[in-house]
């Protein structure tokens, strides 16, 4: 039989919909991650936007197209935020953020197997994303994530490392809902980070908050293996009123040391960002002032999105902005995102860098290096091993590259 794991939304999602896809592999389904014909289908759900939500509850029709009477799933945050909305639409079963080992548990009811629990994600990529906490407890004024996903809870330090050893896959990223805030038993995500430095693989992190950038941080991370230095150090807004006005418990000014930190211990690192365009305080000043610090903080990439007011949350009560207004500054922002990349891209060209091989795309091997640029490669290439390449020039959204030797794995 056949089964169809369907995900929108973060790396977090990801990562669950990939332990449920290796569940339903033990209890027998060929597993597919795209939509197609299936006998069942686990839509793996998000509500960080009401667009996100609303393409949620869409999905369900969009699986019926390919087989009307296949059972659905439904798990995730939209449907955690609104269970009705999917039961009216007559799927099988639906559970929320919090407990997506109940998916297997139902599956393996409804078709008499032995329920086999979430076991590790199933591996999909070159890259083996491990999930080390979930939850957040931060309360942002925009964010409905925390009233979805709950309190913070995080893994113990041996079972992270336990599901490492248990990948071959080259590089691990490190995910969860808020990382920086990883606590197993006093021991904080710099205790996980120096008990990784024996981990004979390239390490990434994921989104991170500014308050976990300290010098004793940074130093365990230059202790790793090998760190790729790549930092998604969350912005949201360059306006100290907004951002006390979202919650986030940091100025402009302290996200800019933070940078500047990340730079003295790392000179060549990519800091990659979130901004909010049009949150419902922003006057135009506040705006051009989160245009400005794309420049300041020399970030190698922007993802910048419109404000969406979620109910339940803070800045649901405040005033909207008109959405022409968030457009216009939504479009400044991607725009000058797109020149903060190309120019990070361009400080490389003629460089040296490491990256690993992950699929053939159009004629050329493509991957990312540490750093996050992502390379194409024309020449012969394997998934999963390392090379070391040269970069030759600009080239779609990364940059060209020819290979000088290839380092393994």
């Amino acid at each position: 039989m056949k089964a169809v794991v369907f995900t929108l939304g973060c790396k977090v999602n990801e990562v669950e919909s990939a332990a449920i896809m290796a569940s339903l592999e033990k209890l027998g389904f060929e597993v597919s991650d795209g939509l197609c014909p299936a006998d069942i289908y686990v839509l793996n759900t998000c509500a960080v936007t009401r667009e996100a939500e609303k393409k949620s509850r869409q999905l369900v029709a969009r699986a019926r197209k390919f087989n009307p009477e296949a059972k659905i799933f439904v798990c995730g945050c939209a449907s955690q935020k609104s269970a009705e909305a999917f039961k009216e639409k007559g799927v099988t079963f639906v559970c929320g953020a919090r407990d997506k080992s109940e998916v297997i548990a139902a599956v393996a009811a409804e078709f008499n197997a032995e329920n086999c629990g979430l076991l590790f994600p199933k591996q999909t990529k070159t890259r083996a994303f491990i999930k080390i906490q979930d939850g957040c407890n931060n309360f942002c004024s925009y964010c409905v994530i925390p009233y979805l996903r709950g309190r913070e809870k995080s893994r113990k330090i041996e079972d992270i490392l336990g599901e490492i050893q248990n990948t071959d896959s080259p590089e691990i990223v490190l995910n969860g809902i808020n990382i920086s805030s990883y606590c197993d038993g006093g021991q904080t995500l710099t205790h996980l980070i120096t008990a990784l430095k024996s981990v004979k693989k390239r390490i990434r992190l994921g989104s991170l908050e500014c308050n976990i950038i300290t010098r004793e941080f940074l130093e365990a991370l230059n202790g790793l293996y090998d760190f790729a230095r790549q930092f998604h150090l969350s912005l949201q807004s360059g306006s100290t009123q907004v951002l006390k006005a979202m919650n986030r418990r940091y100025t402009r000014e302290e996200y800019l040391e933070k940078c500047t930190l990340i730079y003295e211990y790392f000179p060549d690192a990519a800091i990659t960002t979130d901004i909010i365009a049009g949150f419902a305080t922003e006057s135009e000043e506040d705006f051009l002032k989160s245009l400005s610090i794309i420049d300041e903080a020399k970030f190698a990439r922007v993802h910048a999105f419109a404000f969406s007011p979620r109910e339940g949350t803070a800045a649901f009560k405040l005033k909207d902005i008109p959405p022409q207004v968030k457009s216009r500054r939504l479009h400044a922002l991607l725009e000058a995102g797109e020149r903060a990349s190309l120019a990070y891209i361009s400080g490389f060209i003629g460089k040296t860098l490491e990256f690993i091989a992950e699929e053939r795309v159009d004629g050329y091997w493509t991957g990312y290096t540490g750093n996050y640029v992502k390379i194409y490669l024309p020449e012969t290439a394997e998934a999963g091993k390392k090379y070391a390449v040269r970069l030759v020039g600009k080239f779609r959204d990364g940059a060209l590259a020819e290979v000088i030797e290839e380092r393994g794995v």
